[in-house]
């Protein structure tokens, strides 16, 4: 009797580790697959993005459509983006690829069959995948984004002296809050600016914290990556106030951190330093292409630097800096061109996604104090 009780002890405790081991998600999902948060019966939900791009799998009805299955443990789905990506190596991971085996195996992803919380991408609202606890872009870390806004052949020097001596990143903060959009949502050009940028980067999403990271051990603490675009008021500030430039005004209007469409995790994209491309369209027209072999400080160079200074956090996110291309730029062009409402700017990564962002004008604010920021044109000359 004894024995009995004992081998049947066992076998329960041995029965997650089996099924988990008989769909072979322990150590690899079933199909790839992304993360984002999508708006889904009015709440912001965390989901599944799989079948190229085309399903979303609400994870918190998946999980517990799969827990109704005894040989999986009861296992809480994390309420937040940020949530999720702290607890993804520490279990959430293997989960996420037990959800996938389970609908493949059921056929639940096919068109005849698909549950309640598998819809089409096209039926919800594809929100921010998430908001950071801190946002870090690096500047001019493409040779062909250093002095655009010089001649060609001025253009050419300074990259050739900057491939001669590489330094070190320049990284500042982005703000979050106000600042991030999702895709489809609109750029707003705040009142009386006119000199509106834009700048596509891959967004590089921390998956453990990191202090003091080496270059070479960066990767372990990446959690995946997604589509960020830097958009950019080159207006620059009144000339009566304090000389300098100004990164806030620069970077931080409202709607000016679009992000998205969702995070692909690293162990279905690979390295970066390999197949990294990213484009920017206005309007159908392209405006950059950039390649990895065109970066100044690689991804992992950039965590090296930005942990040696702050401690990054799960949900923590570092923008790798933009090609050659952008608005102010003549070296591609031959004379800088701004956005202006009506465009429409198409962001892409290959094997991430696509951001798609309507430009509008913004709000005209009423009289205030005279503290407010003047539009460009009163007073730089046009």
């Amino acid at each position: 009797m004894r024995r009995t009780w004992l081998f049947l002890m066992l076998l329960t405790l041995a029965l997650p580790a089996l099924a988990a081991a008989q769909t072979g998600a322990a150590a690899t999902s079933t199909e790839p697959f992304k993360l984002g948060t999508f708006e889904i019966d009015g709440e912001a939900r965390i989901g599944l993005v799989v079948r190229n791009d085309t399903l979303i799998v609400d994870l918190a009805a998946a999980n517990r459509a799969l827990e109704r299955n005894p040989a999986y443990p009861r296992l809480p789905m994390p309420e937040t983006m940020r949530d999720l990506i702290g607890q993804y190596e520490y279990g959430m991971k293997h989960r996420l690829y037990e959800i996938v085996a389970d609908l493949v195996a059921r056929r639940q992803l096919e068109g005849g069959s698909r549950p309640g919380f598998v819809r089409e991408v096209g039926a919800v609202r594809t929100l921010p995948p998430l908001m950071p606890g801190k946002m870090l872009n690096a500047a001019v870390n493409f040779y062909s984004h250093v002095n655009e806004g010089g001649t060609p052949e001025e253009q050419r020097k300074a990259a050739e002296a900057r491939r001669a001596s590489r330094g070190i990143p320049y990284l500042f903060l982005k703000p979050t809050e106000g600042a991030i959009i999702g895709n489809r949502e609109a750029v707003v050009i705040p009142y009386g600016r006119d000199r509106i940028d834009w700048e596509v980067e891959l967004g590089i999403v921390i998956g453990r914290a990191a202090k003091y990271v080496p270059a070479p051990q960066a990767a372990e603490h990446i959690f995946g990556y997604m589509v960020t675009v830097d958009i950019s008021d080159r207006g620059g500030r009144p000339p009566d106030s304090r000389p300098g430039s100004d990164w806030f005004v620069g970077k931080g209007h409202d709607t000016f951190a679009p992000m998205g469409p969702w995070i692909v995790p690293k162990e279905f994209y690979g390295d970066p330093m390999q197949r990294l491309r990213q484009t920017l369209t206005v309007g159908g027209q392209q405006m950059q292409e950039g390649l990895p072999g065109d970066m100044i400080h690689s991804v992992y160079e950039l965590i090296e630097y930005a942990s040696s200074i702050i401690t990054l956090f799960p949900g923590d996110v570092v923008n790798n800096g933009t090609s050659g291309g952008v608005g102010m730029g003549s070296a591609v062009r031959g004379a800088p061109q701004f956005l202006k409402p009506g465009d429409e700017i198409v962001a892409s990564i290959e094997g991430i996604g696509t951001l798609t962002l309507p430009v509008v004008a913004g709000p005209v604010p009423t009289p205030g104090t005279g503290a407010y920021l003047p539009p460009v044109s009163s007073y730089r000359k046009q």
